[in-house]
């Protein structure tokens, strides 16, 4: 690997995690709800995208343990957050979906982070804004990259 792609990627690992954490707990507050963790989060994302889903698929989809799927939905099945339900013609599998709830904590979450992240990037100069949102494409391309092997 050449040094100039060692730095980036040494500099993007970086910046990415607090500037995830910084836009998650901006948005909580300003939209003022519970202090919902990230990985529960990802789960109602994934939900709301694909509606019903077995515990097993979900763990694949996010690329989580399974039993660490299957404790992140107790906890969120605690908060009111998802509902499971037998999978008809088998009494032993289940699936599980949002609840209205946790639909409505999502879609604050999302709406309170565009405006978030829209403030700040008025606050930028416009040739940041255009370096950010050309950047866009290329960190999809780099996500599924990743995901993807």
């Amino acid at each position: 690997m050449d040094d100039g792609i060692t730095r980036t990627a040494g500099s993007l690992a970086h910046q990415l995690g607090p500037l995830r954490r910084a836009v998650l707990r901006a948005s909580r507050s300003a939209a003022d709800l519970p202090d919902i963790p990230e990985a529960q989060i990802e789960v109602m994302r994934s939900l709301a995208a694909t509606g019903e889903s077995a515990p097993s698929d979900l763990a694949d989809t996010l690329g989580l343990a399974r039993s660490t799927i299957s404790n992140l939905l107790s906890q969120m099945q605690g908060a009111r957050l998802i509902e499971r339900h037998l999978v008809a013609g088998d009494g032993r599998r289940t699936s599980v979906g949002l609840t209205p709830l946790a639909e409505t904590r999502l879609r604050a979450f999302d709406e309170s982070a565009a405006h978030i992240l829209a403030a700040a990037l008025r606050d930028l100069s416009p040739g940041d804004v255009a370096t950010i949102a050309a950047a866009l494409p290329a960190l999809e391309r780099l996500q599924h990259r990743i995901v993807g092997g």
